[in-house]
C-alpha cells in the first residue's frame, strides 16, 4: 500500500457521509477539490487532507502527500488485479455467505454477494486477494469476521465495481475498489476504504 496505507478512507472524487460517522485514521480526496470531502471534524480521529483550501476547517493542505498516496492506491489496486493463477474461481457462483475461507488468491468473474456471515480463517501472516470483476454486496446485518489470528492488514477485496456494505454489517480488509464503496447506516469496518 505503501504511502496509501496511512490512510482509513482515500478516494479520488470525494467522501460523503450522514452525521455523525466514527472514522480513526487519515482522511483525504485528490484530485478533486477538498470542497468534495463532506465529514465534519469531529468524526475523524486522525488528520484530513485535502489539495487546496475548501473542505473541513480542520483540513490540511498538502496535495504532494496525496499525489503520493493516490498513485500508491493506483499501484496497490492494479497488483491485486493482476495476480493471476487464483487458487480458487468463481468460489460459490458469486455467493460466498456461510462459508469460512482460507488463505490465498480468489478470483471471480462476476458479482460477489455475502448474504449470511463469512469467516477468513488463518494465521498473522496470512493473505488474502480477492478478486471481484463485478460488485460486491455485503448483506445488512452480516459479518465478516477474522479466526485463528488472522489479521485485517493482510485482506485485500480488490472490485472493478462498486461496494456495498449492508446496514449494522461489519467488514474486514482494505477495501481497493475502482468505482464507488457505500457504507449503509451502522456498517463498520476495520481495515481500509480506497476508492478510485
Amino acid at each position: 500500500l505503501g504511502s496509501a496505507g496511512n490512510f482509513a478512507i482515500l478516494s479520488k472524487s470525494g467522501i460523503t457521509d450522514v452525521f455523525r460517522s466514527a472514522i480513526v485514521g487519515d482522511v483525504g480526496s485528490s484530485p478533486i477539490t477538498g470542497a468534495a470531502i463532506g465529514l465534519e471534524c469531529n468524526e475523524v480521529t486522525g488528520t484530513v487532507y485535502t489539495v487546496n483550501a475548501a473542505g473541513p476547517a480542520c483540513r490540511v493542505v498538502d496535495p504532494l502527500r496525496l499525489t503520493s498516496s493516490v498513485g500508491a492506491m493506483e499501484t496497490a489496486y492494479n497488483d491485486a488485479a493482476g495476480r493471476s493463477l487464483p487458487d480458487v474461481l468463481n468460489l460459490g457462483a458469486g455467493e460466498i455467505g456461510g462459508l469460512t475461507l482460507a488463505p490465498g488468491l480468489y478470483k471471480w468473474t462476476s458479482n460477489v454477494s455475502i448474504s449470511h456471515d463469512v469467516t477468513l480463517e488463518g494465521g498473522p501472516n496470512d493473505v488474502w486477494i480477492l478478486q471481484i470483476a463485478g460488485n460486491l454486496r455485503e448483506a445488512a446485518a452480516t459479518n465478516v469476521t477474522l479466526a485463528g489470528g488472522a489479521q485485517a492488514k493482510n485482506v485485500f477485496w480488490q472490485t472493478a465495481g462498486a461496494v456495498t456494505l449492508g446496514t449494522t454489517s461489519h467488514f474486514e480488509g482494505t477495501i481497493l475498489s475502482k468505482t464507488m464503496i457505500a457504507m449503509k447506516t451502522h456498517a463498520s469496518i476495520n481495515g481500509r476504504l480506497f476508492a478510485q
